[in-house]
């Protein structure tokens, strides 16, 4: 009754809540919470395992986001977040377990166009690329004791990014925001074991969703 009570009070608001035209000039500044998950496909380690295979895990994370409109139907986006993910290894590695984890930092700029800047419900469309850097590579301790002390290093990823997302007016100046990113990222690990190295690529091309609120000034 409690949850019900309080989905009711949020409708209730954002009905109330007067148009809030987005206008030519207007920042926005939007504060999420995000799911990253890969829609991957990992490649085997090469030459060693040729038929070992890998699953990327997925993250969570808080980001933020900045979009300032250029005209009332378009705006640009740019979106800062960070997340950790790893390698769960497979097929000939899987009783290894995890192999690897990184850190990845994706800045990504959208070109979006605004459907409906006077109306309460601002829906949104948007593409634009994404520059995807990995850091803080390290091999696992599991990949570490089967194969002997590995270095991990990952290629930065460049590539195009599309985006759907809509914007519900709560006050004049505040939104919640639903938003899902498509982003194309791929990169190749070079991993070495003393005189040893080993290859892998892997296509993570992930699934960003994120729910969070914004303002308007």
């Amino acid at each position: 009754m409690t949850k019900l009570k309080t989905a009711a009070a949020i409708v209730a608001l954002v009905l109330a809540a007067g148009p809030a035209a987005a206008a030519q000039g207007d920042f926005l500044v939007r504060l999420r919470a995000i799911a990253v998950v890969p829609q991957e496909k990992v490649g085997p380690v090469l030459p060693t395992f040729p038929t070992s295979a890998g699953r990327i895990t997925d993250a969570y994370a808080p980001e933020i986001d900045f979009t300032y409109m250029l005209t009332d139907n378009i705006g640009v986006e740019l979106i800062a977040a960070t997340t950790k993910h790893c390698v769960e290894g497979g097929g000939s590695l899987a009783g290894v377990g995890r192999l690897a984890c990184t850190w990845v930092l994706p800045p990504t700029l959208t070109l979006q166009y605004h459907f409906a800047p006077e109306g309460k419900i601002h829906p949104y469309v948007g593409a634009g690329v994404n520059w995807t850097m990995f850091y803080n590579e390290k091999a696992s301790s599991q990949l570490n004791t089967a194969i002997g002390a590995t270095n991990v290093n990952l290629s930065n990823s460049f590539s195009f990014a599309l985006q759907a997302g809509i914007d519900f007016d709560i006050t004049e100046k505040m939104f919640v925001n639903l938003d899902v990113k498509y982003v194309d990222m791929d990169t190749n690990a070079r991993l070495t074991t003393g005189a040893l190295v080993n290859n892998l690529r892997a296509d993570i091309n992930p699934l960003i969703v994120g729910v969070g609120v914004g303002w308007r000034f």
